[in-house]
């Protein structure tokens, strides 16, 4: 039962930070402002990757909450993360306050955790999983 609890909470904690730095290129920053952002650090073809980007945390974030397609999702906001460390935080050293790579690898490690675990209690993925069994029974 901790197990399943701990799990939900930390679907939710990633999900919401994913949801609100995806939320965050829409608004504050704009498509816009985002895309001239991967421009400037070198994300190659910023016009396609900053909405993408924008998207994949929105979505992948609302996604990890309720805990549906987390094989996919957490992978590929993994692997997000990989392009954020690469394009923007590797050469500025590990600790977050000097936008270090230990915050984004965090992150992806977490999503990963979360990609293979089941998802814990209130999960929709589990929900299906049950349904499922159901059905084969």
């Amino acid at each position: 039962m901790a197990r399943s609890i701990t799990l939900l909470l930390a679907r939710v904690a990633v999900g919401v930070t994913f949801l609100v730095h995806g939320w965050m290129k829409f608004t504050s920053m704009g498509i816009s402002g985002t895309t001239a952002f991967f421009e400037q650090v070198g994300i190659p073809l910023p016009g396609l990757a900053a909405p993408a980007v924008a998207v994949l945390e929105v979505v992948g974030g609302i996604a990890l909450i309720v805990g549906a397609a987390l094989p996919v999702f957490g992978v590929l906001l993994a692997l997000n993360m990989v392009g954020a460390i690469v394009f923007v935080h590797l050469g500025n050293g590990f600790l977050a306050d000097k936008g270090g790579i230990e915050f984004p690898m965090a992150l992806a490690a977490a999503c990963l955790a979360l990609a293979f675990t089941g998802g814990g209690a209130l999960a929709v993925d589990r929900l299906w999983q049950k349904s499922r069994a159901d059905v084969a029974a």
